[in-house]
């Protein structure tokens, strides 16, 4: 049996996520302080998360603040994986990108993706639905919107103009199924839209050094482990403007024989797209879980894989 650790991606942010990591994390803010050469404890305010550049950045020192905590307590997990900026810090605890590189990265990733569609855009997930409905559904709208995320046999999240995916709900409602839920996102991500700030980060990225990465890192747009440093910069790089297939994601872990799913803060989103996925196994988010708890859990799937 083999673990996984999880980071959210955009829409889990909380106000004051900053102001709640764990115990060592003062040395990682200073230095991302000094990097980005602004107080980054200013970033998590509900002001400040109003803008796509401090909500990338507040996941990013989250996700590695409490990772590297977890990882001073309990042996490395088998495999990580991140929902479409969760998987910078997916790729830093991995050891693939340096840290340094990550927040620079991401504070140019947030934004080109905030100057691109600063607003009258977003994201909207779909729950009740299937694919083959879904896609029906965007092609009769056709207006601006299309399909982003793959998150569970029950969720998917389309991506576009407000008016587009207004008139994609208005249709699933009244056929008389389907929930539609506006996220936490003011861009729309994972979609053609955003191919030319996609490209802006490639160039960024071709400056940069990759490794291969020390964990196994599971990529959410292609679904399967990504070894091979090129191919990680294409995907990091690329993901913003590629469906994310979580649902598959998932599949492949559990496949590959994880049977523990731990979620990293904020938030417990992720989690509950993995129960159904590891009814044989367990999945627990950090944010509500003892410490001694999760260390007792990584163990027994090292001794379990002895």
């Amino acid at each position: 049996m083999s673990s996984l650790v999880a980071f959210p991606g955009q829409g889990a942010q909380q106000a004051g996520m900053l102001h709640r990591l764990p115990s060592g994390a003062e040395a990682l803010l200073e230095q991302a302080s000094d990097v980005l050469g602004e107080q980054v404890l200013n970033l998590d305010s509900e002001h400040a998360l109003q803008g796509t550049r401090a909500v990338q950045l507040c996941l990013l020192l989250a996700g590695v603040a409490w990772a590297r905590w977890l990882l001073q307590r309990a042996p490395a997990p088998d495999y990580v994986a991140g929902l479409s900026i969760g998987a910078y810090p997916a790729a830093v605890v991995a050891e693939a990108l340096d840290f340094t590189d990550a927040l620079r990265l991401v504070a140019l990733r947030g934004s080109l993706m905030q100057h691109a569609y600063p607003q009258g855009y977003g994201m909207t997930a779909l729950s009740g639905l299937d694919l083959a409905c879904v896609e029906r559904l965007l092609a009769e709208v056709a207006d601006e919107v299309y399909l982003a995320n793959l998150n569970s046999d029950n969720q998917i999240v389309i991506a576009g103009s407000d008016r587009g995916m207004a008139e994609v709900a208005r249709r699933a409602r009244g056929q008389g199924q389907g929930v539609a839920r506006r996220l936490a996102v003011s861009v729309p991500s994972h979609c053609k839209l955003l191919d030319e700030p996609a490209r802006e980060l490639a160039a960024a990225f071709a400056k940069v050094q990759l490794h291969r990465p020390r964990i196994t890192w599971l990529s959410g747009t292609r679904a399967r482990p990504v070894h091979d440093p090129e191919q990680l910069r294409d995907d990091l790089a690329g993901n913003m403007a590629r469906v994310v297939d979580w649902r598959g994601l998932l599949g492949n872990a559990y496949e590959r024989g994880v049977r523990l799913h731990i979620e990293v803060p904020p938030g417990s989103v992720l989690s509950g797209l993995a129960r159904p996925v590891f009814e044989q196994g367990r999945v627990v988010a950090v944010e509500s879980t003892r410490g001694d708890t999760l260390e007792a859990l990584l163990r027994q799937e090292v001794a379990h894989r002895r």
